[in-house]
């Protein structure tokens, strides 16, 4: 399933300091000071444990249409407070009115931010008994890669998934990349973080879980292997896969059967397509 990428977690930026006014006689420093790149380069922003960091018309539009997301500060540029104004989302802050290019500044110039810059608290992640209580919750074992954690939400988000479970440790903050990878998916799949993924792992199968993992080395192809809701779907890290323990633990390991000449799928890809088989497994065999 692994194209061997890497999936090394990125060093997290300082802490953003107070926004400032970019208008006429606006005061001096940032509203994200940034840290600049060995040499000078242009700085890189993904935020912290306790901010998040969003940036993007996707990620920024579900956020604010999201009661549940408080925002600190918003940075916009004209066009793009005309068109939140015009799709009739309400801004909980006073904007920060910018031209683009400071937006560029704090993010670099490759970041697609489309005029949007905001800081937020993160959502609260609910119990592991919660995410128990829908049909289709997704795993992750120490899957780290902001990009491909984000895609994933973005798969779950469209496939209905529940819950994503992840560790506290060993697993990316759901802030910068990762947010706007996520295309506003982190508005509506909440993340259950554990400390021991093999105890979570055990306690959704006494909620009556099925856990199926996937695995190169599964018995069956995922296509052929018996699904039922309620199921939680475990994947592995790219390169490592599934750790010894996770695979000990799953009910059944299952493997993605692929016709081409290439073997392996970039785990975000495999989770999409894993998690299309599984939906469609379960409204076959839908809950009791």
């Amino acid at each position: 399933m692994s194209d061997h990428s890497s999936d090394r977690p990125r060093r997290a930026a300082p802490r953003p300091s107070s926004f400032r006014s970019f208008g006429p006689g606006g005061g001096k420093g940032g509203p994200f000071p940034p840290r600049r790149n060995k040499g000078g380069a242009t700085p890189r922003w993904e935020g912290e444990d306790d901010v998040a960091l969003l940036y993007g018309w996707h990620t920024v539009a579900e956020a604010l249409a999201n009661p549940k997301r408080r925002f600190r500060k918003l940075m916009a540029t004209e066009n793009a407070m005309r068109r939140l104004e015009e799709e009739g989302l309400k801004v909980p802050v006073q904007p920060q009115i910018v031209k683009p290019s400071e937006i560029d500044k704090l993010l670099g110039a490759d970041a697609v931010h489309q005029g949007l810059l905001a800081e937020a608290d993160h959502l609260p992640f609910p119990p592991l008994a919660k995410a128990a209580k829908h049909d289709l919750v997704l795993v992750l074992d120490q899957i780290t890669d902001p990009h491909n954690v984000g895609a994933i939400v973005r798969s779950a988000c469209a496939f209905g998934v529940g819950a994503i479970v992840t560790t506290a440790r060993h697993s990316p903050v759901a802030t910068g990349v990762l947010a706007k990878s996520a295309s506003g998916g982190l508005e509506h799949v909440p993340f259950c973080r554990v400390q021991n993924l093999a105890r979570a792992l055990n306690e959704l199968k006494d909620a009556g879980m099925l856990v199926v993992g996937l695995d190169s080395e599964g018995a069956a192809d995922l296509e052929d292997t018996p699904m039922r809701a309620p199921m939680a779907l475990v994947l592995g890290a790219e390169g490592k896969g599934l750790r010894q323990l996770t695979r000990d633990t799953c009910d059944v390991l299952a493997r993605i059967d692929l016709p081409g000449v290439i073997k392996s799928l970039n785990v975000s890809n495999a989770a999409a397509l894993s998690l299309g088989m599984a939906r469609r497994a379960i409204k076959r065999n839908p809950a009791p």
